[in-house]
C-alpha cells in the first residue's frame, strides 16, 4: 500500500495544487493530512474543500481548532492571531462542519498520526530528542508520523538509540530496521530553510519512504496574501522557507 503525507498547508492553495499534482503523478492508495489545512494563508474554503475530497484520513491542527473555535483565539498571539481571526472570518459554513469533524490524533494502515506528538497532539513541537524519545515510548506502533513543526524530520530507535535529524528533498528510509518517526514537512509555509512544497510518500509493502519536494509559484500566494491584507511578515518567510 502506497501512501503520501502531506501536513500543515495552511491555506496556501498554490503549494497544495502543486504537490497534489506531483502526489498523482506518483499513483498512490491514499493520501493522509496532519493537519492544520488552515491559517496563516489566503485560501482556506478551497483549502479545505481539496484536502476533504482527497485525504483518506485528516487529522486538525492548533490552527485548525482556533478557527473552528475550539481553541481561544487569545492563545495565539501577533500574526498568528491575526491570520487565525481573518481566516475565521472567512470560512465557509462547510469548511467549517468539516474542520469541526476532526480530531488531532488517528491511525491508519497500522501507522500512527499527529498533529504535534503523542504527548501533546495539538501543541507540542517534535524538534528535540527528548520529544522524540517521548512519542515513541508513549506509542507501540514501528511508524509514527506528526507534523505542525514545518520541518522535514526522519528519526530512527535502533534499540536504545536514537538517530537522524533533517531530512532534505530525496532523503530515503528503508523503514523495517527500527522504529521511526517522520515529519513531512510543511506543505504551505516550509519552516527548514528550503521554500518549495513538502510532502511524504510511503511504500507501506516495501517498507520504504521518500521525503519529496515540489517547486510552486509563491508570488502568486504572496499575491494573493496581500490581497486578502494578511500580515507582511508571513508573505515575505514564504520566500525563504523560514
Amino acid at each position: 500500500m502506497r501512501a503520501a503525507v502531506i501536513s500543515d498547508v495552511h491555506a496556501n492553495l498554490v503549494a497544495l495544487e502543486a504537490v497534489l499534482a506531483a502526489i498523482d503523478a506518483a499513483s498512490v492508495d491514499e493520501l493522509w493530512c496532519l493537519g492544520d489545512t488552515v491559517g496563516y494563508g489566503p485560501r482556506p474554503n478551497e483549502c479545505c474543500e481539496l484536502v476533504r475530497a482527497r485525504a483518506t484520513t485528516c487529522l486538525c491542527g492548533n490552527h485548525d481548532l482556533a478557527v473552528r473555535g475550539t481553541i481561544d483565539l487569545a492563545e495565539f498571539s501577533g500574526d498568528a492571531g491575526v491570520a487565525a481571526r481573518w481566516s475565521r472570518g472567512v470560512l465557509a459554513d462547510d469548511a467549517l462542519a468539516w474542520l469541526c469533524s476532526l480530531a488531532p490524533a488517528g491511525e491508519a494502515h497500522g501507522v500512527a498520526l499527529f498533529h504535534g506528538s503523542a504527548r501533546d497532539p495539538v501543541w507540542e513541537y517534535v524538534l528535540s530528542d527528548e520529544a522524540a524519545i517521548a512519542t515513541l515510548v508513549l506509542t507501540e506502533e514501528p511508524l509514527v508520523l506528526v507534523g505542525h513543526s514545518h520541518v522535514a524530520l526522519e528519526v530512527a530507535l535502533r534499540r536504545s538509540t536514537l538517530e537522524g535529524g533533517l531530512a532534505p528533498a530525496g532523503t530515503e528510509l528503508e523503514l523495517g530496521e527500527a522504529r521511526w518517526l517522520l515529519n513531512p514537512g510543511s506543505v504551505g509555509q516550509p519552516r527548514d530553510g528550503d521554500p518549495r512544497a513538502a510532502f511524504l510518500l510511503l511504500d507501506l509493502d516495501a517498507q520504504t519512504a521518500r521525503f519529496e519536494r515540489v517547486d510552486y509559484d509563491v508570488e502568486q500566494t504572496q499575491a494573493q496574501m496581500r490581497e486578502a491584507e494578511l500580515p507582511e511578515s508571513l508573505v515575505v518567510r514564504l520566500s525563504a522557507g523560514q
